[in-house]
């Protein structure tokens, strides 16, 4: 009997359904020991002799990649696909794919739940209840804020959506726009430098890639109103986090929400500060948004192993 392996740690806790669907297809199913994300050497062996991998955000390197000579196709419960050596997939002949629309509407408003949590200092407000305070911290309204889109691909076009009724202005940066719906939601396109300067709120919506790497650095932070909010749900990796301390540390009336870093599980010193918001890569999970991302990352193995 052939094997697929998952590595995502969460896989079929909502809904028994991918699972049984792989079964049902004849497959093996090898899921995640560990309950966390794999490290590559723990990839590696979880991979031996498996044909298909229903894949999270581990690191699939070249090494580990041609440590397993069975594997026939990669697929990727989410967007990103980053973590794959995409080279030498294409040199091993392993197809990849991923779900590039199940995750879009949970991450939209997660990245609405955040900023908004950030405005109105929510956690901070919780935690002084559950210490026995009742602090009250003022808050700001999102209502006529500028927001400008670093990226504006699915997932920020959403939340440009779910933002319409705050009003404000609406700005957008991308190498590659898409002019029909950039005006169809109100949204203007401008230099990096022109949205980073003009908006109140700045929300990053792009892939990580080495060309992107801190891709929000000290400079970038420098050209911020001095109450500016950075928020991230999309990948660590595009803000220096570094930087990022030292511009809140500098910058009190700043702030920043971010669902993703750097290296994950997050430890850093950016979790000392009252005017940041955290969690814990959480984009994806809503019940609803998950499912459907395991049953499409279990329909694109399917097809792609020929059943």
């Amino acid at each position: 009997m052939s094997i697929v392996a998952i590595s995502t740690s969460s896989f079929g806790k909502e809904s028994t359904r991918p699972l049984e669907m792989l079964r049902s297809a004849g497959f093996e199913v090898r899921t995640n020991p560990s309950g966390r994300t794999l490290t590559s050497d723990e990839a590696k062996e979880h991979l031996q002799g498996v044909v298909g991998l229903i894949a999270g955000t581990e690191k699939l390197s070249r090494e580990v990649l041609t440590a397993c000579p069975q594997l026939r196709c990669i697929s990727r419960v989410g967007v990103g696909i980053d973590g794959v050596d995409l080279g030498a997939a294409k040199e091993l002949s392993i197809t990849v794919v991923n779900t590039p629309e199940a995750h879009v509407d949970a991450v939209a408003e997660l990245t609405l739940a955040g900023l908004l949590s950030t405005l109105r200092a929510i956690p901070r407000s919780d935690t002084s209840i559950r210490g026995g305070g009742f602090d009250k911290p003022m808050g700001r309204l999102l209502r006529g804020k500028s927001v400008g889109f670093i990226g504006f691909g699915r997932v920020a076009k959403s939340l440009a959506r779910l933002l319409a009724p705050f009003d404000g202005q609406r700005w957008a940066y991308d190498v590659q726009e898409d002019g029909a719906a950039a005006a169809s939601l109100g949204v203007r396109y401008g230099t990096l430098d022109e949205v980073l300067s003009s908006c109140d709120i700045i929300s990053l919506h792009l892939p990580y890639a080495k060309s992107a790497h801190h891709l929000i650095g000290a400079a970038q932070l420098a050209k911020l109103k001095d109450d500016a909010m950075l928020v991230n749900t999309a990948r660590g990796g595009l803000v220096d986090e570094a930087a990022l301390l030292g511009f809140l540390e500098g910058h009190p009336k700043a702030s920043a929400y971010l669902d993703c870093f750097e290296k994950e599980p997050y430890q850093g010193p950016l979790t000392r500060l009252k005017n940041v918001v955290l969690t814990a890569h959480i984009g994806s999970y809503a019940r609803e948004a998950r499912v459907r991302m395991e049953v499409e990352a279990v329909e694109n193995l399917l097809a792609n192993l020929g059943h």
